[in-house]
């Protein structure tokens, strides 16, 4: 839903064109030079700050102790001159280093730059990101606009069941954030075409950012950064090309009718049969036979280390006969199972929840069981069923995964009688909000409720069909962008410019993007009379006056006639009269 939004805002902000412009000449192979004046240019400063204003993450502190709270107050012009002196010479802030504790007891470092380097490094993701994503490999699904794990997982498991590919490599490379080689990335973005020298530098100033405690690093991309993601899809990009030439995109020197006559050309040579699939980096190498497989994993070895100067863990890098084995792939374990039917014998996809995934599950919702028992409120009852949803989504395209979450109910079963049983009533399937039934319609269990909220019952999800990844969707196509969503129709797209650019410099930056937001929510047309309102005759209403509260967010604003706004604000008897026999209001 976020990508969905982000994807409108270019559009709030007339940038599709720009980037759309940059996809099709990066498809077509040519160079980018001057790239830092779209970067600093208003129109991406602005829609820079829309896309980062409603992360979670713009609410932590950096080092210098700001958040987005301490940008919503400062004006349009502020914010846009500010970043404009950052692109004339970029010296990045300290980052401050903070450690995440995972469900296994171990801790994930991140690395929190400045809010306003994040905002920085946002404008310049805005521009990179159509040209890399032209030249990126299909089946890479992490990080990516539109793309997601069950993505990923799909096409894992299609290699399995209609590929027939039963060999996996799998390989863990030794901590790649970590590792990444700054003079390896910078000659890896000057290859995809990025030609800008004076961007390269700023990349470069970024990379080696000095963090909070340990110093300038001399490699890796700190997780955390707003750039981050992208640059480490750059550095396995190549990797990525790498193994599809070995096979998938191999260019044969004649040219074939169909895919079905190179593939059987293919097929008699002794190139090693094999296909990639990656989520960041995590990735997995099917082959066809076991020999391929070993052949590919020593390959992919001495890949990395030569070319992209990463180490992999031979503890955890090895070669999987999914006949015989499972293999983990983003928190699912898939094996291939003997099918039997009526015309042959063939080989299935089955999945599971990975052990530590159904550990990891356990504890989330112990904690959450806990905070009930300590504290009997309608919040704490929510957050166990939204914990219970989140974990039934995400691990519903395992294909067995109504046995799974049984498993996971047993576990929790002597914690949910031990800490709740005085707590808890006994309820029925209408006691459940109307938006749930549907979900949970036709599981026949015992149902709780505490505070006269039902307690969501963990095992009841059934699998949900994996599909592919459309490759035709595209945030950088008309066509693609259709797959997406309905265009703005309902909006004349001169009308939205023009709201646009009516920006008012002197009020603060939240207040000009709340109401580009309010304009487009109310579909230009007034919110008392719904009269489709005209390029100037709209005006901004602050439900509680401004000079009270000083309240900009988006829930006080309202779009109104100008007329019926001045109606508001009028104290003289006569011409409100005036007003009200003119614009033929009802009571309501």
């Amino acid at each position: 839903m976020l990508k969905r939004k982000k994807l409108r805002h270019n559009e709030y902000y007339d940038m599709q064109y720009n980037f759309d412009s940059l996809y099709a000449q990066s498809a077509n192979g040519q160079n980018f030079y001057g790239l830092l004046d779209l970067m600093q240019s208003d129109d991406n400063i602005r829609l820079a700050y829309r896309n980062i204003k409603r992360n979670t993450g713009s609410k932590t502190a950096g080092d210098d102790g700001l958040t987005i709270e301490d940008i919503n107050r400062l004006s349009v012009s502020e914010v846009v001159s500010t970043i404009q002196r950052m692109f004339e010479y970029y010296t990045p802030q300290a980052v401050r280093r903070v450690f995440i504790p995972k469900a296994n007891g171990k801790t994930r470092p991140l690395g929190i730059p400045t809010i306003w380097d994040r905002l920085f490094q946002q404008c310049i993701l805005q521009v990179l990101e159509p040209i890399c994503e032209a030249k990126f490999y299909k089946h890479s699904y992490g990080f990516r606009p539109n793309r997601n794990t069950h993505h990923a997982k799909a096409r894992f498991e299609t290699l399995i069941n209609r590929a027939c590919l039963y060999h996996c490599v799998d390989v863990d490379i030794k901590g790649f954030f970590d590792n990444v080689n700054h003079a390896k990335l910078i000659k890896q973005l000057w290859s995809l075409g990025i030609r800008d020298k004076a961007l390269l530098s700023i990349i470069s100033r970024l990379l080696k950012a000095e963090i909070i405690g340990e110093g300038f690093p001399k490699k890796g991309t700190p997780q955390g950064g707003i750039l981050s993601p992208l640059l480490s899809n750059i550095v396995l990009n190549e990797l990525d090309w790498w193994v599809s030439n070995q096979w998938e995109s191999f260019e044969t020197h004649k040219l074939y009718k169909s895919n079905l006559g190179r593939y059987n050309a293919l097929k008699q040579s002794n190139l090693k049969h094999c296909y990639i699939v990656r989520y960041a980096d995590d990735f997995k190498i099917l082959c066809r036979t076991r020999s391929q497989a070993i052949k590919m994993y020593y390959a992919v070895n001495d890949f990395l280390h030569t070319r992209l100067r990463l180490e992999i863990s031979e503890q955890k890098s090895k070669v999987v006969n999914l006949k015989k084995n499972s293999s983990e792939f983003l928190g699912f374990r898939s094996k291939a199972h003997l099918k039997k039917t009526k015309k042959r014998t063939l080989y299935v996809a089955r999945s599971h929840m990975t052990k530590n995934a159904l550990k990891n599950a356990q504890i989330k919702v112990k904690q959450t069981i806990k905070e009930i028992q300590k504290h009997q409120s309608v919040e704490n009852v929510w957050h166990f069923n939204t914990v219970i949803m989140g974990i039934q989504n995400y691990y519903s395209a395992a294909s067995h995964i109504t046995d799974d979450l049984t498993e996971l109910n047993y576990r929790l079963h002597k914690a949910l009688f031990n800490r709740l049983k005085e707590l808890r009533k006994e309820a029925t399937f209408q006691d459940f909000p109307k938006s749930l039934q549907k979900r949970y319609k036709g599981y026949e269990c015992k149902y709780f409720k505490i505070k006269e909220m039902v307690l969501i019952p963990i095992h009841a999800q059934r699998c949900k069909i994996n599909l592919n990844f459309s490759q035709i969707i595209c945030n950088y196509t008309t066509v693609g962008r259709d797959k997406i969503h309905q265009n703005l129709r309902a909006i004349n797209k001169q009308t939205l410019t023009r709201v646009m650019k009516q920006f008012i410099p002197s009020r603060s930056i939240e207040y000009n993007d709340n109401r580009i937001s309010r304009f487009i929510a109310q579909y230009g047309k007034c919110a008392v009379t719904g009269v489709e309102l005209g390029l100037d005759e709209w005006h901004c209403h602050h439900k509680t006056p401004y000079h009270l509260t000083k309240d900009d967010s988006y829930g006080n604003l309202m779009i109104l006639h100008k007329s019926v706004h001045l109606l508001i604000h009028l104290r003289d008897l006569e011409k409100i009269q005036v007003l009200l026999n003119s614009l033929k209001l009802n009571e309501k």
